[in-house]
């Protein structure tokens, strides 16, 4: 058995999945140690880890940026926001990521860190320490892959790979001056790495960051990532992690229509702004639930993952349609076998939820990663890019309708459901664990 420590950053989407990666090599027997959130640490530790906590200098609350990044609130969404996100929320925690890190090996002598992609404390160790005195450091893609490619758009763009020669050059000068204007950040991370007591090496950020974990666990697969013939070599590709189910909670009391629906030919939409970005319902959930208010042949689930959920909607719209019905919590693992569309705003792990239950989408999602999400699904013709997160009525239900009425979606999400199924990640850690520990036996 191994000890290893999981290290996540304290947002949710990247916590979940850390947290069920940890949970299954606790349960196997290693030891583990989750470094992460406070807020985090009874769901931690009823999951078997030992939890530690994060310092306060790396440490925030997700449901709540304003408290911790108030300036968060005047950059523009888009590019600039990103931007500021890659050198605030996650770069200025680095040194004191990378200190907890080296604290916790002190006493915790681990053989194996796992770690987000975006906790660069991690990589400031990979980066600081020869590795043959450091664990082994295994980061995990829990976004899209960040790899500057010429095979590909630059990172961060939304944009499908090139299609011939003339568009390969367009994109290679979009790069060079993306990465003029990125410079500051380039320098912003310089330092924070510095003062965690590493070098960043040179080179396009993406592929830096890539490179520099022992192995980089894209939690995709590979069907739903872009083909690059210059890839770094330390990529694995394995699948996604499952999501939970509803843990013992009762369904919802509307939860017989699913069936009842299905046995009348009626279809079941699925419209969801996810975990995070979900105070503002009008933004997405309301205006599918109105695009779609007169399709008898539809039942409309609007998913908020918002215990104020009925609250929220009947503010934004006061009549409920009759083919629709309001959720706060609802186990996806559950409700996704009976869904034939997904309106969803592109979260990278939801996306793919659908995608292994062979959901086609309808995607409108900008900022974060989500153009690049959309993207994808556009690439793989298994649902309508939007691209805007803000779509009106009409474009919605043209959108539904279209991939309601292609059978083709559907069937190149079946295509994808089955390379998933082929992939089982946290087996895959299992593997990578036991083949870190075995290296470093005397």
């Amino acid at each position: 058995m191994s000890r290893i420590i999981v290290a996540a950053t304290p947002v949710s989407g990247h916590h979940g999945p850390l947290l069920r990666i940890a949970s299954r090599l606790s349960g196997a027997g290693h030891q583990v140690v989750f470094l992460g959130g406070a807020r985090f640490a009874d769901e931690v530790r009823a999951a078997g880890p030992e939890f530690r906590p994060l310092p306060a200098e790396a440490d925030y609350d997700d449901r709540d940026f304003a408290a911790r990044f108030p300036e968060r609130a005047r950059i523009p969404a888009g590019p600039a926001l990103q931007v500021w996100d890659v050198m605030h929320v996650f770069g200025d925690p680095t040194a004191a990521q990378c200190r907890a890190l080296k604290d916790t090996l002190a006493d915790f002598p681990a053989t194996v860190v796992i770690h987000d992609n975006l906790f660069l404390g991690a990589l400031a160790l990979a980066l600081g320490e020869e590795a043959a005195v450091r664990p082994a450091v295994f980061s995990v893609g829990i976004t899209p892959l960040i790899v500057e490619s010429r095979d590909t758009a630059p990172p961060g763009s939304g944009l499908l790979p090139p299609a011939d020669d003339a568009e390969r050059e367009r994109y290679a000068a979009l790069a060079a001056h993306g990465e003029e204007q990125r410079k500051p950040l380039v320098d912003h991370l310089r330092e924070c790495f510095a003062a965690a007591g590493a070098t960043l090496p040179e080179g396009p950020l993406g592929r830096v960051f890539t490179e520099a974990a022992d192995v980089f666990v894209q939690l995709t697969v590979p069907g739903f990532e872009y083909p690059r013939g210059d890839q770094p070599a330390n990529i694995r590709f394995a699948g996604i992690i499952p999501i939970p189910a509803g843990d013992g909670r009762e369904h919802p009391s509307w939860w017989p229509e699913l069936p009842r629906a299905r046995e009348q030919g009626r279809r079941i939409v699925v419209a969801t702004q996810g975990t995070l970005a979900n105070d503002d319902l009008s933004r997405l959930v309301v205006p599918a639930l109105r695009a779609l208010a007169d399709r008898d042949d539809v039942l409309v689930v609007a998913a908020t993952g918002r215990p104020d959920a009925a609250a929220r909607v009947a503010a934004a719209l006061p009549e409920l349609p009759g083919n629709a019905v309001v959720a706060g919590f609802v186990p996806f693992a559950d409700l996704l076998p009976y869904t034939d569309v997904l309106i969803t705003n592109g979260g990278y792990g939801g996306t793919q939820a659908a995608l292994a239950h062979g959901v086609p989408l309808v995607v409108a999602g900008a900022g974060e990663d989500k153009p690049e999400v959309a993207a994808r699904v556009e690439w793989t013709g298994t649902g309508v890019n939007l691209r805007t997160d803000t779509p009106g009525d009409e474009e919605l239900r043209a959108a539904v309708a279209t991939v309601l009425g292609n059978p083709a979606h559907r069937e190149r999400a079946a295509r994808l459901a089955r390379q998933y199924a082929d992939h089982d990640a946290l087996a895959t850690f299992d593997t990578l664990v036991r083949t870190a520990s075995a290296a470093r036996r005397p």
